[in-house]
């Protein structure tokens, strides 16, 4: 029963890999100018990090259940 099985079409080949750019120096003024900038933009980043007050473990504070309110409380 080969009519079920459908027909293998073999991919067109691979391009050859081309070499790598050179990678740049750590002399190189705009890498330095690349790290200045992300050193300033996370120091502008505010985002959720500044509402969050606890840590991951939350509010490790006590809390008093038995404080009457005006709310229906004993």
């Amino acid at each position: 029963m080969g009519f079920l099985k459908p027909k293998i079409v073999m991919p067109a080949p691979l391009p050859p890999i081309s070499d790598l750019p050179d990678a740049p120096s750590i002399d190189d003024p705009s890498v330095n100018e690349a790290g200045e900038e992300a050193k300033k933009k996370t120091k502008k980043k505010k985002g959720r990090s500044s509402t969050i007050l606890t840590g991951m473990m939350g509010d490790q504070n006590t809390v008093e259940l038995n404080n009457p309110t005006l709310l229906g409380g004993n």
